[in-house]
């Protein structure tokens, strides 16, 4: 069991009027109005730090917290090297199954958490796929953090990923500019997949070993878009080796229902490179 954890709200233009009731269970699914109904008559819904009833009428501006009990996380592994630890940044080794950030039920059991452990200033820069593994990049300071937001956004920060992928593509190296943006998807209404009204993207992949039906490959990628190599490996053709979501095509199976965080597909963030914020340095971990 976790510690449990206080969510924390601030009552805006759309809340204010409803009852409290209907607008948790309007706003926050995953509970019944029935269940927001015992939370909240077991004191564990507050306004304005105080306990109220399921009846009440809420006002702009009142501050809601909700006290959620602990609760059985699903397992992940939690080990968290470190890779690079330099003045504002460091960078760790995500193991494959551990998420990135809170959600879906996980809390503690997410890099976030852990990295807060080793170092409670630090926070990730980028996220990785739950089942993708490799190397995350991390500042402590605000001036750090800002200085490879920066580098983010202008697309100096090099990452290049090792992938499994299917079958046997003709050339040793090439491009993938295939656009990525939302599509129709049953299971979550819509879903990242390639689409030709999507973002640019772009891709730039060498094959590493050649096997009987699959290849090792790097894979450098330009634009950060989400599952952009699933997407991009699928749409040349070469899904990833045990991807349940993305097939030939760049698009999930028809009629399929797996999520993005389904497990089974092989890829590993095998190198990341930036210039150190506070040095100017270029630095490479792998």
């Amino acid at each position: 069991m976790n510690e449990g954890y206080i969510y924390r709200e601030s009552i805006d233009r759309r809340g204010a009027g409803e009852r409290l009731d209907r607008y948790l269970s309007g706003r926050y699914a995953h509970a019944s109005a029935e269940q927001w109904c015992e939370h909240i008559a077991a004191g564990r819904v507050l306004l304005d730090g105080q306990a109220v009833a399921t009846d009440v009428l809420l006002r702009h501006g009142q501050e809601l917290e909700w006290h959620r009990p602990p609760w059985r996380e699903p397992e992940a592994p939690l080990a968290l090297p470190v890779l690079y630890d330099g003045g504002g940044v460091l960078v760790v080794a995500k193991p494959a199954g551990l998420p990135t950030l809170p959600g879906a039920g996980f809390l503690q059991n997410t890099l976030l958490h852990q990295l807060r452990l080793l170092d409670p200033a630090a926070s990730p820069m980028h996220r990785l796929g739950r089942w993708t593994s490799g190397a995350v990049l991390c500042t402590r300071t605000a001036s750090a953090g800002a200085g490879v937001a920066a580098q983010f956004a202008a697309r100096s920060i090099a990452k290049r990923y090792r992938a499994l992928a299917s079958g046997c593509p003709a050339a040793e190296r090439f491009e993938i500019d295939t656009p990525i943006g939302p599509v129709p998807y049953a299971a979550l209404g819509t879903l990242h997949a390639a689409h030709p009204e999507g973002r640019p993207s772009h891709s730039s992949v060498e094959v590493v070993e050649r096997r009987e039906s699959s290849f090792l490959c790097d894979v450098r990628i330009s634009t950060g878009r989400p599952h952009q190599i699933r997407i991009h490996l699928a749409a040349a053709g070469h899904p990833l080796v045990g991807d349940p979501l993305y097939v030939a095509g760049g698009g999930p199976a028809p009629e399929g229902s797996a999520l993005p965080g389904d497990p089974g597909y092989h890829l590993h963030a095998a190198q990341i490179g930036f210039a150190h914020p506070e040095t100017g340095e270029r630095v490479g971990v792998a």
